[in-house]
C-alpha cells in the first residue's frame, strides 16, 4: 500500500484526519459515559458498544487521509514496526489529543446540568465520564494493577489491529476494517474493563482529563485514593502497543510470505 493516498492537503491534512477522527471517537465515547453515569439510561453494554462505534465512526472518518491511527500507542507501533515516518509520530500525537480535548469539552458543556445535577461537586463519580480510574472508580485495583491492565488490554488492542490491517495475511475487504476494528474495542471493554476501564489510548484519556480539570473537576489528575494516577494511562498503553507489534511479528508476520508492507494504514478498498 501506497504511504500517502492523497497529497493534497500533505501532512497538514493528516493531522486534520487524525483530529477529526478522534473528536468522533470521543464525542460517542465520552457522550455515552455522560449519559450512563449522569444521565441514568443505559448500562455497561451501552458504553462498550457505543465505544466500539465511536471507533469505527472515527476511523471511516480519517482513514483516507491519515490511516487513522486516532492513538498514540498505535502511531508508535506503526513507527517501530511498520516503518511509519518519525517525523509524524509527535505531530500526530498532538492531534489525537487535541481532538480528544475538544471533544471532551463538547461533551462537558452539553452536559452542564446532567453533571451539575448527578455530582454537584464534580468529584471522581462523574470525572470516569472523562478519564479513567483504577477499579472503575469503585474497586479496590491499585495503579500498579491498573498498569498492567493497560499494557495487556493495549498488546491485544495493536496485536489484533496489525492482523486486520496487514495486507500478507488476510485483512477485510470491502471496507469493512474500521467496523471489526470497532468490535475488537467493543470485545476489549466487555473483556479488559474492570481494572482500569480500557482507555488503551493516551490522547483518549489525556485529552478528556485536562478538559474535565480547567472545568471544574479539580481533581482529575488523582485517582479516587488520593494517588497520582494521569500516567497510568499514557504510559501503559505506550508499553502494551509495541509490545503487541513486536508479538505479532513474531508469532505472525515473519512467516508469511514476503512482499511489500503496508505503511501503517486501514486497508483501502479495492477499486
Amino acid at each position: 500500500m501506497k504511504e500517502h493516498v492523497g497529497k493534497r492537503g500533505g501532512l497538514i491534512g493528516e493531522l486534520s484526519a487524525e483530529f477529526a477522527g478522534t473528536m468522533i471517537l470521543i464525542l460517542f465515547g465520552c457522550g455515552v459515559v455522560a449519559q450512563v453515569v449522569a444521565g441514568g439510561l443505559g448500562d455497561h453494554d451501552s458504553i462498550a458498544w457505543a465505544w466500539g462505534l465511536g471507533v469505527t465512526l472515527g476511523v471511516y472518518v480519517a482513514a483516507r487521509l491519515s490511516g487513522a491511527h486516532i492513538n498514540p500507542a498505535v502511531t508508535l507501533s506503526f513507527a517501530l514496526f511498520r516503518g511509519f515516518e518519525w517525523r509524524k509520530v509527535l505531530p500526530y500525537v498532538l492531534a489525537q489529543t487535541a481532538g480528544a480535548f475538544v471533544a471532551a469539552l463538547l461533551v462537558r458543556w452539553n452536559y452542564t446540568e446532567v453533571l451539575a445535577k448527578a455530582d454537584p461537586g464534580h468529584t471522581y463519580k462523574t470525572q470516569i465520564v472523562f478519564s479513567t480510574l483504577p477499579g472503575n472508580g469503585t474497586l479496590p485495583v491499585s495503579e500498579w494493577g491498573a498498569l498492567r491492565d493497560q499494557i495487556i488490554g493495549t498488546a491485544i488492542l495493536v496485536l489484533v489491529l496489525f492482523a486486520l490491517t496487514d495486507l500478507l495475511n488476510s485483512p477485510p475487504g470491502a471496507n469493512l476494517g474500521p467496523l471489526l476494528i470497532g468490535l475488537l474495542i467493543v470485545a476489549i471493554g466487555m473483556a479488559w474493563g474492570t481494572d482500569a476501564g480500557y482507555a488503551i489510548n493516551p490522547a483518549r484519556d489525556f485529552g478528556p482529563r485536562l478538559a474535565s480539570f480547567i472545568t471544574g473537576y479539580h481533581g482529575a489528575w488523582r485517582d479516587q485514593y488520593g494517588n497520582l494516577y494521569f500516567w497510568v494511562p499514557i504510559v501503559g498503553p505506550l508499553i502494551g502497543g509495541p509490545l503487541g507489534a513486536a508479538l505479532y511479528k513474531f508469532f505472525i508476520g515473519k512467516y508469511l510470505p514476503a512482499g511489500e508492507q503496508e505503511i501503517g494504514r486501514i486497508p483501502e478498498p479495492v477499486k
